[in-house]
């Protein structure tokens, strides 16, 4: 069964949102007291009534995290290629309707940012670009690949959906790392956020993360933003969606993001305002559920709130980050996807670290190991 085929037949919407809305203490106690964690102890975990045990979530969490992860946290940056894009998702600083400053990078400006980066201990890449694959074609994205493996061990892509051939051709290029959001599980919603452009494929994106490891591509990344739906019933699908593909792609390490969503061009409003105390839960009963995926927090999120969660699973995190086109070579902040809220440079972030009994991890994979053929 594919996941969309689970979705349907296992797990309608409306049902599991009353499910996690119905939990109560003596639930979550039960839920809490078991070894191996079922998906309705996962939901439980989600409820409204877990707010009360976040301090036992958190030594759970905590203590899985140092026993798969050590205190290790793997520092990335994302080097922003394009905000051309071809789609009119509402919530998205990208959309083609708001009067932004539109810009792709040059294969020069690419080698500059790719050079600056570098230079401040980065190996860990992240492509990312608006969805326009007139201008992001395939080309330009091999030739983009080509550039920063003079400067990075690891580099991975956050563009618009591919085949599985396209995924291969860039994974023999030297890409390792995919990552693609679903935004939103829920499709009549997903239907009204995406009002135009080809990303209004639920289908197609739902199944790119299969795409991508099918492509021999090593780690894979996916989340749902936060605020386009009830918080508590997308975390349940995003990490039934990463207990789907563990399962199915046992060769694949698999990662899982926290977005809120930000100020960004267009003022969308959310559905809902995802407090710290929300985010938190969310990231501590994925730990709990789901012990050996990667858990990103990027720089949305404020110095403070992502200094305080160091030790409740996350294993991931940005720094130094600029999410304009060219934003590492000048200071503008025109044509960003979202406002950053950890403006830290590099150092800065890794003294914060390294202050806190934190490993900063600049490197932890090399494309020697890389199977290309």
């Amino acid at each position: 069964m594919s996941y969309y085929d689970i979705l349907q037949e296992k797990y309608p919407w409306d049902q599991i949102k009353d499910f996690i809305h119905s939990r109560e203490s003596k639930h979550v106690i039960n839920a809490l007291s078991k070894s191996n964690k079922s998906p309705e102890d996962f939901a439980t975990m989600l409820s409204p009534a877990a707010e009360n045990f976040l301090e036992e979530m958190a030594e759970t969490a905590s203590k899985i995290t140092r026993q798969r992860f050590g205190k290790t946290i793997k520092l990335y940056a994302p080097i922003y290629l394009s905000n051309e894009c071809t789609n009119s998702c509402v919530y998205c600083g990208f959309n083609r309707k708001n009067d932004i400053e539109r810009k792709t990078l040059s294969f020069d400006e690419i080698e500059k940012d790719a050079s600056i980066i570098s230079s401040q201990g980065i190996q860990h890449i992240l492509l990312v670009s608006g969805e326009s694959p007139k201008i992001v074609n395939m080309e330009y994205l091999k030739e983009a690949v080509r550039i920063c493996k003079k400067y990075f061990s690891s580099i991975s892509i956050e563009i618009y959906p591919l085949s599985e051939t396209n995924y291969h051709e860039l994974y023999k290029e030297g890409v390792d790392g995919l990552t693609i959001y679903q935004e939103t599980y829920n499709e009549k919603t997903y239907s009204q956020v995406h009002p135009a452009g080809k990303k209004r494929d639920y289908l197609w994106r739902l199944k790119s993360p299969e795409r991508g490891a099918q492509a021999g591509i090593r780690t894979v990344g996916i989340g749902a933003l936060m605020g386009l739906e009830d918080f508590r019933t997308e975390e349940f699908f995003v990490g039934m969606h990463a207990d789907y593909l563990i399962k199915n792609y046992w060769k694949t390490h698999f990662t899982i993001s926290f977005p809120r969503i930000r100020k960004a061009a267009g003022n969308f409003t959310p559905h809902q305002i995802i407090s710290d105390k929300n985010l938190v839960q969310c990231l501590l009963a994925l730990r709990i559920f789901k012990n050996d995926a990667g858990l990103v927090i990027s720089t949305r999120e404020s110095a403070e709130f992502r200094d305080n969660i160091l030790p409740l699973g996350v294993t991931q995190m940005s720094a130094g980050s600029k999410t304009e086109p060219g934003g590492y070579q000048n200071n503008k902040h025109t044509g960003e996807q979202f406002e950053v809220e950890d403006k830290r440079s590099v150092a800065e972030f890794v003294k914060s670290l390294r202050e806190k009994g934190f490993d900063p991890v600049n490197k932890d994979w090399d494309r020697a190991f890389l199977n290309t053929v």
